[in-house]
């Protein structure tokens, strides 16, 4: 999902209705700050809030979520876009949580390692090729040059070690 399109559609559907950011908030029972991070595309807006929205401003939930009006002839193909797309921010918001999960599981082998007096480059490894399974994963789903680039750094990173532990 295109965050800023989101956000620049939402902008332009809430000017048309001649609404401020903080009347529109007020609608909604959220704050005016929410209402700018998404029009400015830092975020997108709980999900419960999308029938709400769209009918102070007067469009589809497929047209807030494709960030664009939808002709008769587009409404199936945006549809299911759309569909795939909020697929994807669930396992996006997952992976997340899964990512902080591992975090901490692998501080707690880490401390654990350096009170045995246990070598922590195994450790280092499988927390690299983890995060690189996971930025690679995300690549594939947001297309980010970002996550590729830093999936790639940890995938060095785990043949580097790899061959070090081989090595030593």
């Amino acid at each position: 999902m295109n965050q800023e399109k989101i956000g620049k559609f939402i902008a332009k559907q809430r000017k048309l209705k001649e609404l401020t950011q903080e009347e529109l908030a007020e609608k909604l029972g959220i704050t005016k700050n929410a209402v700018s991070k998404w029009e400015r595309g830092l975020c997108l807006m709980d999900m419960s809030l999308l029938k709400p929205l769209s009918e102070i401003l007067d469009v589809n939930v497929n047209e807030i979520l494709a960030g664009e009006k939808i002709t008769l002839e587009n409404i199936e193909k945006k549809s299911e876009e759309n569909i795939i797309n909020l697929t994807e921010l669930v396992t996006l918001k997952s992976m997340k949580y899964g990512i902080i999960g591992m975090t901490f599981f692998f501080i707690i082998l880490m401390i654990i390692s350096f009170f045995k007096n246990i070598s922590m480059a195994s450790l280092v490894s499988l927390l690299c090729a983890y995060n690189c399974v996971t930025f690679l994963s995300r690549y594939k789903i947001k297309k980010d040059k970002y996550d590729l680039y830093i999936g790639v750094l940890f995938l060095i990173a785990v043949i580097c070690n790899t061959i070090a532990f081989i090595l030593i």
